[in-house]
């Protein structure tokens, strides 16, 4: 197997993605601003640091990068603060391996997934617990896995977004996260509120589907317009610190954590640092 070239640190890109994101503004999600509750930053960036060696584990499959990352942030940690991130940065880690067209690979690893990485994904969300997760007629992480890992993702394809990436070939990091995170720094923005304008991107364009699990599809494309308003009156950027302030309370107070658009942000900068090595282009 052809796996990335010296000097492409998998495990060091996707710990910095992770922590990028945690010093960035996110209206409603953990971030060095505002904890949420029990909610605490500290917790997120230890998980940055223990499922990374997971996550760029030379030669392993995508569902062992999945557990591997989830098990050893489940003993430490002991709730859900990554299995969104680890689903999505595991396919995109095992695609960076080949060098090349990053998109490219990853098409070819998503459609080469198979039952064991079905199983052992299954296993990381039984540890991981996350919320809204609920029971499905077919296919349920209970149970073993009759299918693949994407097929079993397509069952949940029309109520989770991350779902929807394993089936459209992460459609939305490479059409909607990194056309922003090019427009946030042709702007001007740099460090965190590169990654706000990121995170703003995803949460004005689509419905947030962790917000959906919990309070139902019109609460989730309520926030969407709400951030879609801002944005287009007020730009990400230092000045706008007050309204995203305003706005991360207002979220907060009423439980509403758009952690899809967190999860898909951090797996957009894990993509932009794997295509600015020279071993990998879009």
């Amino acid at each position: 197997m052809n796996y990335h070239r010296p000097g492409l640190d998998l495990a060091a890109a996707y710990r910095q993605a992770c922590l990028a994101e945690l010093q960035a503004l996110k209206p409603g999600n953990v971030h060095v601003f505002a904890d949420i509750g029990e909610t605490k930053v500290a917790d997120f960036a230890a998980s940055a640091e223990l499922s990374a060696p997971s996550i760029g584990r030379p030669g392993a499959s995508v569902g062992a990068r999945i557990l591997g990352a989830i098990a050893a942030t489940h003993r430490a940690i002991g709730w859900n603060t990554n299995l969104g991130i680890v689903l999505l940065c595991a396919p995109l880690a095992a695609a960076a391996e080949q060098g090349g067209v990053l998109r490219a690979n990853l098409a070819v690893i998503l459609a080469a997934l198979d039952r064991q990485d079905a199983a052992d994904a299954f296993e990381a969300i039984r540890l991981a617990s996350p919320g809204g997760l609920g029971r499905a007629d077919r296919h349920d992480v209970v149970a073993p896995p009759t299918v693949t890992l994407r097929q079993a993702m397509a069952e949940a394809v029309d109520r989770d977004r991350i779902a929807r990436a394993y089936l459209s070939d992460f459609e939305d990091v490479f059409s909607t996260g990194l056309p922003a995170l090019e427009a946030a720094q042709a702007a001007g923005l740099e460090g965190p509120w590169r990654t706000t304008a990121l995170f703003m991107a995803f949460l004005s364009r689509f419905p947030d589907t962790h917000i959906a699990r919990r309070f139902g599809p019109e609460q989730a494309e309520a926030v969407r317009a709400r951030a879609a308003a801002i944005i287009e009156t007020e730009p990400p950027g230092p000045a706008s610190s007050a309204t995203l302030l305003a706005f991360d309370a207002e979220l907060k107070k009423g439980g509403l954590n758009p952690g899809t658009s967190a999860d898909f942000t951090v797996a957009t900068l894990f993509a932009a640092a794997i295509m600015r090595h020279p071993a990998a282009t879009g």
